[in-house]
């Protein structure tokens, strides 16, 4: 706040020591302090005040943008429908189709299982998947222990 430095500081004591006298000099600096100490809250208090009406400020801006945005939108999409209107097409669910035509009867325990193997996870060999000998990676059985 104030660039008071060390020769500054020496002078406002020994002045403060000869007009205020040794004996009070105590009472003084505590009474000093209490007025700083109120000086600061204030200053904080007003600095916060301020902080918030810029805050309020701003949030009124952009809530003015925002609004200003979506009547721009709306003015341009009315129903919300148009492919245009903010989802591409392909977005879109697409028509159903069926599997099978109607004259043939698929087999519904083999499609089923083909499915679950497809669905399935595959393991991974260190977490007890099984592998094949020409594939890379550990030997096959226990490992070894050393000892």
């Amino acid at each position: 706040m104030f660039d008071i430095g060390a020769a500054e500081l020496l002078v406002i004591v020994v002045v403060a020591i000869l007009v205020i006298g040794p004996k009070d000099m105590p009472k003084a600096m505590r009474t000093a302090g209490r007025w700083i100490g109120k000086l600061r809250r204030m200053s904080s208090h007003f600095r916060s005040g301020l902080d918030e009406m810029v805050r309020q400020a701003e949030i009124e801006d952009m809530e003015e943008k925002w609004a200003q945005k979506n009547k721009e939108i709306m003015a341009k999409y009315p129903t919300g429908n148009e492919p245009d209107g903010g989802a591409p097409e392909n977005l879109l669910p697409p028509e159903m189709e069926p599997l099978a035509s109607a004259g043939e009867t698929a087999d519904p325990d083999a499609a089923a299982e083909a499915a679950i193997k497809r669905a399935a996870p595959k393991k991974a060999p260190e977490h007890g998947g099984e592998r094949s000998a020409d594939e890379p990676g550990l030997p096959f059985g226990k490992p070894e222990k050393d000892g």
